[in-house]
């Protein structure tokens, strides 16, 4: 860094003391508003006279809570309060987006404590690149373009305030020595939204509390072909449907273009006014896309994410097309072992589970032994190699029939795993597509007329499966299973 520099910041805002969560909530925006505002008037600024004359900065607004007694706070939520007296904070960004989100949990806070909550700057800096993203058409340059080094004149992005050391558990407490109010900082919510945006070529502000994930094309063009029913009947509660390139049509008969070139993982988001309609995102094949793309979806806090997509039958008595609803994962996906190491339990979430299994009769019409023959609870084993069959079968095998598992997939187990690592309500409902140890290989042809069938309503039973958990009560969805003994008072 050029030290010569002067180093400018905006004019410092005192904290202000609220008991009102929304006023709190509207300080928290005005605050970043003025602050990302000043960061985007010196950025135009310095790329226009192309010098450096100085160094400027802003921080991220902050949110601090201090409880002084240990009376306990509502024991029915397993979220919105802190476990044992002191001060608490959380740096802030995007109030704007966040502000449901925000409003509820400050709300929690101030009424399960009865003191109110601070809202001003914090002591953390801003990354230009983070500021000027609401605004797509300022490019920040690389490095090498300009006569100056951009660290000279903006703070960057900081690995060292972009980790997950919060949520896995292994986070100490705040420079200050306060605790941590929420389970993300400000610069780790800022780069996955960043990351959403490239990988999915949809804007956060799209997405909804219930996400489908899908390795399978043909759930992307039903999707879409439901969207446009539910958009049709205006009692189905549902507003729009948005695809990828931020395409939004409220009309079922618009049309809409398509992109040149699909992201890595294209998402589509069926949105109601209130933000709990469904989202999809197609992630394709492998664990490494599974993690990647609920690492960045989980900064949104959803109250639920579900896979559903293709799987290998591992039974002789399943068929194409049969349903398989997993009660237990086996993970050789390998991808989160350094966060979420094996040994740890990955439960069944009963809500989850009744909510998929009803969908299912419902859908198709099936009920007792009908519907058992069609659709089978057990374990789903998640590898990371696409080809294992082709290795020496005793060993894969082997463990697959020592854990009892009844499908094969690559992104099930992951996408479970890290809803548990990320407080995020998980399960999977997949679909036989093959079964290899019996012969019937992923060929094309070899989908009879049931399994097209049953495609068709694996999208249809996500989908009611999801508006059944968004009928339930957010501390019944929210439990405590997903909860350790040292938790963030934000969901």
């Amino acid at each position: 860094m050029n030290e010569t520099l002067e180093l400018i910041t905006p004019e410092a805002a005192a904290a202000e003391t609220f008991t009102d969560a929304a006023k709190a909530v509207a300080h928290l925006e005005s605050l970043y508003a003025e602050a990302t505002g000043f960061l985007l008037e010196k950025f135009n600024e310095t790329l226009e006279s192309k010098t450096a004359t100085a160094r400027f900065r802003a921080f991220y607004p902050e949110v601090r809570i201090t409880v002084s007694s240990h009376t306990k706070a509502d024991s029915r939520l397993s979220f919105g309060h802190v476990a044992l007296p002191g001060t608490y904070a959380a740096t802030i960004t995007r109030p704007d987006l966040f502000r449901n989100y925000l409003t509820q949990q400050l709300g929690l806070l101030i009424k399960n404590h009865g003191v109110p909550v601070h809202v001003g700057p914090s002591e953390t800096p801003i990354p230009v690149h983070f500021a000027v993203a609401a605004h797509p058409e300022v490019t920040v340059p690389q490095e090498g373009v300009l006569d100056f080094s951009l660290r000279d004149v903006f703070d960057v992005p900081d690995l060292a305030g972009m980790n997950d050391d919060i949520v896995n558990g292994t986070a100490g407490p705040n420079p200050d020595g306060s605790g941590h109010l929420a389970p993300f900082t400000a610069q780790r919510v800022d780069y996955s939204l960043a990351r959403l945006s490239h990988y999915t070529a949809t804007a956060a502000e799209h997405f909804q509390n219930h996400v489908l994930f899908t390795n399978y094309q043909f759930y992307v063009d039903e999707f879409e072909a439901v969207a446009r029913r539910m958009l049709a009947d205006p009692d189905s509660g549902y507003s729009s449907f948005v695809a990828p390139g931020n395409q939004e049509i409220s009309d079922p008969q618009a049309s809409i273009p398509g992109l040149a070139k699909l992201p890595q993982m294209p998402a589509y988001h069926l949105k109601r006014p209130d933000g709990q309609g469904v989202t999809l995102v197609n992630i394709g094949v492998g664990p490494s896309n599974a993690k990647t793309a609920t690492d960045h979806i989980a900064v949104l806090r959803p109250h639920a994410w579900l896979m559903v997509g293709h799987c290998a039958g591992l039974r002789n008595s399943q068929q194409l097309g049969d349903f398989v609803l997993a009660h237990a994962y086996l993970r050789e996906d390998h991808v989160l072992d350094d966060d979420l190491p094996v040994w740890v339990p990955i439960p069944a979430l009963a809500e989850v589970q009744v909510a998929l299994q009803e969908a299912v009769a419902e859908v198709t019409k099936l009920e007792g032994y009908e519907l058992k023959r069609i659709m089978r609870t057990g374990t789903v084993a998640t590898i990371d190699n696409r080809n294992w069959e082709l290795r020496d079968q005793s060993g894969p095998v082997h463990r697959l029939s020592q854990s009892r598992a009844v499908a094969l997939d690559m992104e099930s187990a992951t996408i479970a795993a890290n809803g548990f690592r990320f407080r995020v309500p998980y399960g999977t409902l997949l679909c036989v597509s093959d079964k290899p140890l019996h012969g019937e290989l992923k060929l094309p042809g070899m989908a009879t007329e049931f399994y097209r069938t049953q495609v068709a309503n694996h999208l249809l039973i996500g989908i009611r499966a999801m508006e059944k958990l968004r009928e339930m009560p957010l501390e019944r969805i929210h439990s405590r299973k997903l909860r350790s003994f040292e938790e963030t008072a934000f969901l």
